[in-house]
């Protein structure tokens, strides 16, 4: 893009600058490296998201961050997106200052404001339009799941079943003979009628389970 290395530094009036002050704060560092690291002299190259991620994040999986964060810093007015000779090129509306003797751009000014411009690499819609329908796509993902999570928490866990239907029969060695047959003395048949009873409980507690589980039979 340039003839030459250029050096050039941020002042503290391009970080004034309202084009840099109203981007979202998680694209500002993508403005910090087109400033300094991936345009040309004049503020402006290719607009080709894998080198220019490549530029200011080297070595790491950044294209899908760069292209969210070039439509946010054009909304902001940081820069502006247009064609050349077939190919979309940026240009950032405030290139820092630098001793630009000797160093030429290839790449020609944007057209006056008002102008009609195409946008074939990076697509028409605004930045705060594609960030919202991503976090409406993520957003949904995660209400099916905790969806999901919250039918499995709130469905019932199936009745305990109570220990007095577990334990041993009942009966006594005291009993006439030393068997254990019912003996209406020490109230076997007092134990047997409680029994009963919890059984039938418990067959009501599973009734109930069961019907308001989705899948009868699902064990916990």
């Amino acid at each position: 893009m340039s003839t030459r290395s250029v050096q050039r530094r941020i002042s503290g009036a391009d970080l004034e600058f309202v084009g840099y002050l109203r981007a979202p704060h998680e694209a500002k560092p993508t403005a910090l490296g087109l400033w300094t690291k991936a345009t040309d002299v004049d503020g402006r190259c290719l607009l080709v998201p894998e080198l220019i991620a490549a530029a200011i994040y080297p070595g790491e999986a950044a294209t899908e961050q760069v292209i969210l964060h070039v439509l946010m810093l054009e909304e902001s007015g940081f820069l502006v997106r247009y064609e050349h000779e077939g190919a979309e090129v940026l240009a950032l509306r405030r290139p820092l200052k630098a001793d630009t003797r000797g160093a030429t751009s290839e790449i020609p000014p944007p057209p006056p404001l008002g102008v009609p411009r195409n946008s074939a690499a990076m697509g028409g819609e605004g930045a705060r339009e594609r960030a919202q329908a991503r976090v409406r796509a993520e957003q949904a993902e995660r209400d099916g799941e905790w969806a999901a999570w919250r039918e499995r928490a709130e469905r019932a866990a199936p009745p305990r079943r109570p220990l007095l239907m577990d334990a041993p029969p009942i009966g006594c060695p005291d009993h006439p003979n030393g068997r254990f047959g019912p003996c209406g003395p020490c109230g076997t048949a007092r134990r047997q009628h409680d029994l009963w009873i919890e059984q039938q409980r418990h067959t009501d507690r599973e009734t109930a389970w069961e019907a308001q589980t989705d899948e009868p039979g699902e064990e916990w």
